[in-house]
């Protein structure tokens, strides 16, 4: 994949973890079991002029290891949040989590996205946090856009944000 990345030079790349029969990733990046890994990936992304976001859990250890092996931003794990918001469960200490996280991850410099498991309903309620500058919603969009055509899910979900 890196050497993917180098050939087509994207705008940015968001290093994921993945397992091999993962059907969808199932957390963030262990970034301090992997930052050797991580970290020579970055050098070489960089060095190419490619931007790079680190896929984590919404905690300032992860994203303060994130600003140390150089990414330009993070992009926070909403699985948590909206789980628990489409099971009808408490979602307070989840959603200030988030906060927090896109908060002080701003603060340190790190751009901030978000994304797994967004919804309508959960986009409507993660937008509020206004230090979160791109919601990655693939499935979910992909799946209305069946229903909708993909021109006007988009539109449904830049209202949804804008609201």
């Amino acid at each position: 994949m890196l050497k993917i990345a180098i050939r087509n030079k994207p705008n940015f790349v968001c290093i994921v973890p993945e397992k091999r029969k993962e059907i969808t990733t199932e957390g963030g990046l262990n970034i301090k079991k992997n930052k050797r890994f991580i970290k020579k990936m970055i050098k070489k992304l960089k060095k190419n002029k490619i931007r790079v976001s680190l896929f984590i859990e919404p905690k300032i250890s992860d994203i303060k290891f994130s600003q140390s092996l150089g990414a330009n931003c993070v992009e926070l794990h909403t699985g948590n949040f909206c789980n628990l918001l489409n099971k009808g469960k408490k979602i307070r200490r989840s959603f200030l989590k988030l906060k927090k996280s896109a908060n002080y991850a701003k603060k340190i410099g790190l751009e901030v996205h978000a994304g797994h498991g967004l919804t309508y309903r959960s986009v409507f309620k993660i937008s509020k946090i206004r230090n979160i500058s791109e919601f990655n919603i693939g499935h979910f969009l992909i799946s209305e856009s069946l229903f909708l055509g993909l021109k006007n899910a988009i539109k449904k979900f830049k209202k949804v944000i804008n609201t």
